[in-house]
């Protein structure tokens, strides 16, 4: 996927190569896409549900981020001259909290020549079914629809942009996009000054990250992506900021992201911990520990909205017509209808980290476990009865081994973090349960056949998500069964630097593209079993299926090295940093 990806942790939004706004929902990242032709024109007319910036005759364009923020810049280039983009949303610290307003901010300034530009701003509501009407003063135009409105604030031509006329670009135009108040200065001010803080604030941000000495770049993109998915005012982490972009050509497998799925979360806050972000923790333990009360130790869905919202019954949009024309285009997510048991113990490792980390001034005590111990019993309760599995398969339930694999993970963490608060009793019965969960998947999922721990109890076909079982702890790497797995799992599901989920066919038939989370497991395995020097070679070319910004998708096709899948995918960004953090070599071993 070409484009670009800024925010300030309330609101996002994508940027396609030539400067065009293409995604950007309002009011937080699972809400109405004002700009949507990422996703198609709606019932509206081609380059609606767009803000672009269009160069007459333009013959190229380069795009990147300023260093070590989330603010991005697209240069356009013809013959007759070339123009600035800067995009940016405004984040940072004003009279003691956290300033992250819904705005976008783009500066649009000639750098070199007499360039002509036309701006496009068509804003749409209702996913593209609601054309808003406009009112305007000299300087500002409301685009006021049926539940929200948005005001434009700019010192360029007011007339010119509604009516997408090309002009000549003599110096620079700001546009300030957001909510419908009154500015307290001049557009080019405000632009600036906003500029100036926030990037000050990423850059100060990155300067507190514990980085690898290698792939540095690679890391503090990751890193500053995974912040941009995290909905700082309830602490849920999204798995990714589109819905319905497909995960292989024409493939239906269409999906809404835009949700807090507590599996992706735990893998989101765990990578920027290990880097020493550690607010986003904090925020996405205060969203944990709510939804755990939410539940009075029942069921926990196993994805959830950002405002902790239980119902995200799925629809599909009747105006959008999908990426490239290949809908559907889906909103909302049936997977929260689902029964899959991992869930319990990735809330108990997404948990866990608090009781352990000083630097967290969190309530992390006897009543805080209190709290988790019903969601070890369900673990306990569901750990060998089948469900939807990792992969959320809508048509069959089987006894997933990584499910029963996350529910011993409950058992064990919930038993070391009741020795950490000196229960000895309790430390004493998780950990008797863990030891029988673990028995039951060593006898049962274990394949002679296939010489490898397949995707479910008594199964025969492999499935990359197994390979959790070394990043849980589950087993020594060293582990003759282990290695064999990790050898079986390249062998039937890799793709050159690729690993498909599965050979089993779905409800979509067999899987076509790399899902890239799964290369990044293999990776990890490999670098514990001893296969450093392959594991570094399969990263370097996985970081090669990278966008020219340094941002992955969910999945990649194995032929041509094209991203497909929602974008960004935290899941994949997650990926990059774990694989630099095992394999770099150390600060100590090089200065």
């Amino acid at each position: 996927m070409d484009l670009g990806v800024i925010g300030n942790c309330a609101v996002a939004a994508l940027v396609s190569r030539e400067g065009a706004i293409n995604w950007f929902c309002l009011p937080r990242f699972d809400g109405d896409p004002v700009f949507h032709s990422l996703m198609g024109h709606g019932a509206g007319q081609e380059g609606d549900g767009e803000f672009a910036v269009e160069l007459e005759d333009m013959t190229e364009s380069e795009q990147s981020y300023l260093p070590n923020t989330a603010i991005l810049r697209t240069v356009l280039r013809s013959p007759k001259g070339a123009v600035e983009i800067v995009d940016f949303c405004p984040r940072f610290t004003a009279y003691g909290r956290s300033f992250r307003p819904q705005m976008l901010v783009r500066q649009v300034r000639r750098i070199e020549g007499s360039p002509r530009v036309r701006m496009r701003l068509k804003p749409r509501f209702q996913w593209g079914e609601v054309a808003p009407t406009l009112t305007r003063g000299s300087n500002h135009v409301r685009f006021v629809g049926p539940e929200q409105n948005m005001r434009l604030t700019t010192d360029a031509p007011i007339d010119h942009v509604l009516d997408g006329r090309m002009i000549n670009l003599e110096g620079e135009m700001t546009f300030i996009l957001g909510p419908d108040e009154t500015l307290s200065d001049s557009p080019e001010q405000i632009g600036t000054t906003f500029r100036t803080k926030t990037t000050r604030y990423w850059q100060r941000w990155t300067q507190r990250l514990a980085i690898p000495f290698e792939w540095q770049e690679a890391v503090i993109r990751a890193a500053i992506t995974l912040k941009l998915c995290s909905y700082e005012a309830t602490g849920g982490v999204i798995a990714a900021i589109t819905t319905s972009l497909p995960e292989a050509p024409d493939s239906g497998r269409n999906w809404d992201y835009r949700y807090c799925w507590v599996r992706d979360a735990f893998f989101t806050v765990r990578a920027l911990n290990s880097l020493a972000a550690t607010r986003t923790l904090e925020h996405y333990f205060q969203w944990l520990m709510n939804a755990v009360a939410d539940a009075e130790g029942g069921h926990i869905q196993p994805v959830l909205g950002l405002g902790l919202e239980t119902a995200l019954t799925e629809r599909i949009s009747p105006s959008l017509q999908g990426f490239r024309g290949m809908g559907p285009v889906r909103i909302g997510n049936q997977a929260h209808e689902h029964f899959q048991h991992d869930t319990y113990g990735n809330i108990i490792l997404g948990a866990a980290p608090a009781f352990f980390d000083h630097r967290l001034p969190m309530n992390t005590g006897r009543t805080a476990y209190e709290q988790l111990e019903p969601l070890g019993e369900q673990a306990w309760e569901l750990h060998d009865q089948p469900d939807a599995g990792i992969w959320e398969l809508r048509s069959r339930a089987r006894i997933h081994t990584s499910s029963s694999l996350m529910c011993w993970a409950a058992c064990d963490r919930l038993a070391k973090i009741a020795r950490h608060l000196e229960l000895d009793d309790r430390a004493t019965l998780w950990a008797e349960r863990a030891e029988v969960i673990r028995d039951k998947i060593l006898d049962n999922a274990w394949s002679e056949e296939r010489g490898a721990f397949v995707e479910s109890f008594g199964g025969s076909t492999l499935d990359a998500s197994v390979l959790l079982m070394g990043e849980v702890g589950f087993l020594p790497p060293k582990d003759p069964r282990f290695i064999a797995t990790v050898e079986r799992l390249s062998e039937v599901l890799g793709r050159g630097p690729f690993m498909l989920r599965y050979e089993e066919a779905d409800d979509f038939g067999v899987p076509e593209v790399g899902f890239n989370v799964c290369a990044f497991w293999r990776i990890d395995a490999l670098a514990r079993i001893g296969r450093e020097e392959e594991a570094r070679k399969l990263f370097e070319e996985l970081l090669e299926a990278r966008n020219h910004l340094g941002l992955m998708s969910e999945d990649t096709a194995f032929a041509t090295g094209e991203g497909w899948g929602n974008f960004p995918q935290t899941y994949s960004m997650v990926g990059i940093i774990n694989g630099a953090m095992r394999l770099s070599r150390r600060w100590e071993a090089e200065l």
